[in-house]
């Protein structure tokens, strides 16, 4: 773990759009004093974008910028920043601009590669425009699919609150493109991925998984559908005898509704809005989009750009306060689990 002198955890924030909520939330969430207690910031970004929206907030006054150079001069108790450029900004509060995906995909770049190398310990990334951030260096529907090719690694999105964690099976895909993607080994992957990231990321020893079903009803015995009973029941059973407490497949309006979920310790979701409606609902202004399975951490706060709310004030901190704090706990899960894991006696 790279450490300040202080021993904090080094926390790496991407910008995201410099025209949406996000530098709005993340000077809300460090204009209170404590979050320094038990990380280091260091913003991918720019002292003079932040100052334009420090403007906009009147009640983050008290929040100084630290301009540095890299990571490794990030001070204790400071807020720090690396400027990505020394040129004028133009900010267009609550718009679509290609001037703001570059400079998206520049923090996310330069962050990345940080963590990368070990000057920063984790990752949490402020919302991008999944449209504008696209280029030839950024051709993925998400930061999911795009940290997982940087990483070389297979990773899990999941979503995160005190209620309930919820995986996806296939992030962010067509839902006409669903069926075809649901196969025995992807399942078997992704069922995996949980159970080994709520062993080791979240401290729960034997975690219950509950699998979603793909049609309504599961299926109905064959009368709607067979992909359940011949594809996602296959890979429930297969996991159950490698070991791994998975169960299923549960049709998602009875287990949401009878709150079935309270009774496990993960749900894996087979496309995108089966787990994110209810996930939204439960926790809109407080979840947390955790990339899981990865060897580096990274987390997000689990709202987008709200271009139609940006620079008046409105939006809630809370989501990506959390963010923050879930990076900081998972890492010391893993610390805690791996020394564990070493020295078993």
């Amino acid at each position: 773990m790279t450490k300040t002198e202080t021993n904090k955890i080094k926390v790496a924030i991407t910008q995201g759009d410099i025209n949406g909520i996000g530098y709005e939330v993340i000077l809300k969430t460090f204009s209170d004093a404590r979050m320094f207690d038990h990380c280091t910031p260091v913003l991918y970004g720019s002292t003079k974008v932040a100052s334009y929206h420090k403007k906009l907030l009147p009640m983050q006054q008290d929040l100084v910028f630290t301009a540095i150079p890299n990571a490794e001069q990030a001070q204790d108790k400071r807020f720090n920043v690396i400027n990505l450029v020394q040129d004028e900004i133009k900010i267009e509060m609550g718009k679509s601009t290609e001037n703001a995906g570059l400079l998206s995909r520049m923090a996310l770049d330069r962050a990345c590669e940080d963590l990368k190398r070990g000057a920063v310990d984790v990752l949490v990334t402020a919302p991008i425009n999944k449209k504008n951030i696209q280029s030839p260096e950024f051709d993925f529907p998400g930061h999911t699919e795009y940290l997982s090719n940087k990483f070389n690694g297979k990773s899990l999105m999941m979503m995160v609150c005190d209620r309930i964690r919820i995986g996806i099976v296939t992030n962010h895909l067509a839902l006409r493109q669903v069926p075809d993607a649901i196969t025995i080994p992807l399942l078997l992957e992704k069922i995996e991925l949980m159970h080994k990231s709520l062993k080791r990321d979240f401290g729960i020893p034997m975690p219950k998984i509950a699998v979603l079903a793909l049609d309504p009803h599961a299926g109905d015995n064959g009368v709607i559908g067979t992909q359940d009973a011949t594809v996602v029941k296959a890979a429930i059973d297969e996991s159950y005898n490698n070991g791994i407490l998975a169960f299923g497949p549960f049709p998602s309006d009875g287990f949401f509704g009878s709150s079935e979920f309270n009774k496990f310790d993960g749900v894996l979701a087979l496309y995108h809005d089966q787990g994110l409606i209810p996930f939204k609902l439960m926790s809109f202004t407080e979840g947390v989009n955790y990339t899981a399975g990865l060897d580096v951490i990274r987390t997000s706060p689990a709202h987008g750009t709200a271009y139609d709310i940006a620079g008046k004030g409105k939006a809630s901190e809370q989501s990506f306060r959390h963010a923050v704090n879930l990076a900081c706990d998972i890492l010391r899960h893993r610390h805690e689990y791996d020394m564990l894991a070493a020295n078993p006696l």
